[in-house]
């Protein structure tokens, strides 16, 4: 088993925490959104959909180069649906992530099975998705669609 990664949380002020990854890293503020918290770094749902679009991403680099395919780069935009469960209470009720390739499939004969397969090799995604429901999309770099 790999070693589990972790985190230190201590609340600064309000709603306002740092996030202290380890000694090498520089710690990151985070808040809730007004009207709760001031906004003055990025929230939780914003760190889930991060994580998960970043995952996500990292493991299309991966099968990408699995293949020996040159994506061209590789960008994202993610966004989470917020809705109320049966107690009235907030829930993220599902994550779409839209990927964008730099490349046009033509130039990358075996992208298909690298769009069969990525998705797999992403750790956060498949957990995730155990308990909200995540959409992924995937265009070349003309905006032709692709999954």
């Amino acid at each position: 088993m790999t070693a589990a990664p972790s985190i230190t949380i201590t609340q600064v002020g309000d709603y306002v925490f740092s996030v202290d990854f380890s000694k090498a890293l520089p710690a990151l503020r985070v808040d809730e959104a007004e009207p709760i918290g001031g906004g003055t770094g990025p929230n939780p749902e914003q760190l889930l959909i991060a994580g998960v679009a970043n995952c996500l991403c990292a493991s299309l680099v991966f099968a990408l180069g699995k293949f020996r395919q040159d994506g061209g780069g590789v960008s994202a935009e993610a966004t989470c649906r917020i809705g109320r469960n049966d107690d009235e209470r907030l829930r993220i009720v599902g994550v779409d992530v839209r990927i964008t390739l730099g490349a046009t499939a033509a130039d990358m004969p075996r992208i298909d099975r690298v769009l069969d397969q990525f998705q797999r090799f992403c750790t956060v995604s498949e957990s995730v998705k155990l308990g909200i429901p995540i959409a992924v999309s995937v265009r070349d770099g003309t905006g032709a669609q692709l999954t």
